[in-house]
Formats: C-alpha cells, sequence, structure tokens
C-alpha cells in the first residue's frame, strides 16, 4: 500500500536505513537535513508501493555514488541528483513516472526522497541491493538482467555526463567512478531506467517500509527501556530479512582506513569485555566480513552492522573511532540475493574475498538476547 512521508518519518527511517546500509550508503544525518529542507518547501512525498506501479511506467532510480568518507567534508549541495535525472530524461526522450533508491543506506535511501521532493515524483519502495553495496553492478537489476546504461551523473556545478556501455554494466561501473574521482569524490547520478513491471521482478521490495519500522523499533526499545537487539530481531522476524545472530560485544581497539580509487577501505578490531576474545571486520565502504577468534561468523551479502552498545545507533564505517563500545550484529539477506547468480555478483568472490558464502543462520548458535 502506498503512504505519505512527512518529516516525522525521517529520524526513524534514517536510523533504519543506516542499519541496512551496512556501514555504508553514506552518512544518514546529511541525508536526513536535506530531505527536511526539501519536504518543508514542498510537502509530504508519495511512498509507492512496487504492486501500484503501472507496468509500462518509467522508473529512474537515483542515488550518491563515491567514497562515504569524502561526503563528511564535501556536503551535496541538493541540486545534483535531479541534474543528474533531467539529464537521463532528456537523453531518453521520456519522462520519468517515479523515481526509487538503489540502495539502502544512510544518505541513499535519502537521495530518492530528495527528488521527490524536489521534483514531485512519488518513490517507489523498493530498492535495488536490499543493503549497501560499494559497486553499480552489484543490483539485484543487474543479476536479473536490467541494463545500467544509460547513466547520468551530476556535479556541485551544473556539470552533467551521460555514460552509455551498453549491457556490460561492470563497465559502467568503472566509467562513472572515474567521473566520480574527478568530481571531487562525490557525485549524483541517475541509472538502470527500467519499467513498472521490470521493478516488481527485479527490485528487493519495500526496503523504505523496513527501514522505517526498524529505526522505530529501535527508538520505541530505549524509550521502553527494553533492550533495542532484541526488539530488532522482533521487527526483523517476520520480514524477508528473518534472521539476526549478535556477532560480538565489545569495544573498538583499531581502525585502518584510506579512500582509494573512489572507496573508502580498510579494517576494523574489536575486543570483547573481558578481553578474552577479538573479532576483525574488513570493510570497502560497507562491511564485507566479520571474523571472531579466527572464524568466519557472518560474509557479504549477509549484512554486518555495528552499533552503539548502549542505544543501538548504526555506526557507518567513516563514524567507527577507537573506543566505541558496540555490539556487532548479523542479518540474513533475502532469498532472491543468495542466488548462485547474485552470489556471482556480490558474493564473496565479488570483493576479492577468498572465502565461501554461508548464511549467518548457521554460523552457530543464536546469540540474541538481552544483555545481562
Amino acid at each position: 500500500m502506498s503512504w505519505e512521508l512527512t518529516r516525522e518519518h525521517l529520524p526513524d527511517l534514517a536510523r533504519g536505513a543506516a542499519l541496512l546500509g551496512t556501514g555504508g550508503g553514506g552518512d544518514p544525518f546529511i541525508g536526513r537535513l536535506l530531505v527536511e529542507q526539501a519536504i518543508a518547501g514542498s510537502g509530504p512525498i508519495t511512498v509507492l508501493d512496487p504492486d501500484d506501479l503501472d507496468d509500462d511506467a518509467l522508473v529512474i532510480p537515483t542515488a550518491q555514488m563515491g567514497a562515504p568518507t569524502v561526503t563528511v567534508e564535501k556536503i551535496p549541495r541538493g541540486t545534483e541528483p535531479v541534474a543528474a535525472l533531467r539529464a537521463l530524461e532528456r537523453h531518453l526522450g521520456r519522462t520519468a513516472q517515479a523515481t526509487m533508491p538503489i540502495e539502502c543506506g544512510g544518505i541513499n535511501s535519502m537521495i530518492p526522497l530528495l527528488v521527490g521532493a524536489r521534483t514531485g515524483l512519488p518513490v517507489v519502495d523498493a530498492d535495488g541491493m536490499g543493503r549497501a553495496f560499494p559497486e553499480l553492478q552489484m543490483e539485484t537489476f543487474s543479476v536479473y538482467g536490467i541494463t545500467g546504461s544509460p547513466l547520468a551523473i551530476a556535479g556541485e556545478n551544473d556539470e552533467t555526463a551521460i555514460i552509455d556501455t551498453g549491457r556490460d554494466n561492470r563497465r559502467m561501473e568503472s566509467f562513472a567512478r572515474a567521473i566520480t574521482i574527478r568530481l571531487g569524490g562525490v557525485g549524483h547520478i541517475a541509472e538502470y531506467a527500467m519499467s513498472g513491471a521490470d521493478v516488481r521482478r527485479t527490485a528487493v521490495p519495500r526496503t523504505l517500509s523496513l527501514a522505517l519500522s526498524l529505526g522505530r523499533a529501535i527508538r520505541e526499545a530505549r524509550a521502553g527501556h527494553r533492550d533495542p537487539v532484541t526488539a530488532l530481531a522482533d521487527a526483523l522476524a517476520p520480514t524477508l530479512y528473518s534472521e539476526l545472530r549478535v556477532l560480538f560485544r565489545g569495544k573498538v581497539v583499531d581502525v585502518e582506513r584510506r579512500t582509494l580509487e573512489g572507496f573508502a577501505r580498510g579494517r576494523a578490531r574489536f575486543r570483547s569485555d573481558g578481553g578474552d576474545s577479538a573479532m576483525e571486520v574488513e570493510f570497502q565502504n560497507e562491511n564485507l566480513v566479520a571474523v571472531v577468534d579466527g572464524v568466519v561468523r557472518c560474509i557479504v551479502p549477509d549484512l554486518i552492522v555495528v552499533l552503539e552498545a548502549d542505544t543501538a545507533e548504526p555506526i557507518t564505517t567513516e563514524g567507527l573511532r577507537y573506543g566505541q563500545r558496540v555490539v556487532v550484529v548479523g542479518i540474513s539477506t533475502p532469498d532472491l540475493m543468495r542466488t548462485p547468480e547474485a552470489l556471482a555478483t556480490f558474493g564473496p568472490a565479488a570483493f576479492g574475498l577468498d572465502r565461501e558464502f554461508a548464511p549467518v543462520e548457521l554460523q552457530g548458535d543464536d546469540l540474541v538476547a538481552p544483555r545481562a
């Protein structure tokens, strides 16, 4: 069912989107402020259920591209994603009936809402990753046959470019990444133009609604003095993301992070409260693999989420700092993200990890329980 999104929804939505972003997808606070400002001037945004799309409706997803670390210092002007959308519409000779996220993430769940508020377009309640991934070919859209090209990219000084690599979505990513670097590390894009029928066939459905419900579950658990991690597990249980496991509790003892080739790459190390257990998380914009005492407990495409220990507020990879007390959870991905075709596109091997995918729910006992 379609619904109206207002400013009051944004804190919960940003929190839930940051959680689903697995450490990436951009700064949730910046995205929230951009949309708050746009809604203040234009009113509520229509969030359109995928089932309400006409089969032949043109949907053009919009997003931010680049290293999340750059966005912390290089805040978007706010006009860039609409410029990318309009450039792609001109190139196609058609007008979009809706926009949509390409991924879940702190800012990339917000960019289409910004576009919706500024243009009046509805925003489809779905996306192409079901989490966040660092590269543009890592989309369920791509896995199930949608071509990302032509892609339009826009910068903060009104520059735009069109990239068309035919059916080669990996090459499209490479060209767009190069332009993003020349734009200063951040660009805004419109890509994977598709029909409403293709949205229903290839997208992960209702992830904006899911993000909103997860953000609300954390907030209400805190207000009621209940364990927010248990509340998250309860909120996820009836969804496509049905399994949550606590992987680790402790503190951050080391963070190695560098911005390289348009990505934020690195690893974070954690120690348990008693110091008798250690965890390492490797990331490329998003968290990719969590290893506890030498054993893999969760690996991409399943979600690895670092939460602040007392509040369960999600911590992005650019927000990790020495001394933070955290709880790290693993969350299962929907079945359409675990097929052989999907794993070939965004499974461990796609990131150069010499490990096989194994579902998080099979990695040891269920450790979800209230804190002592």
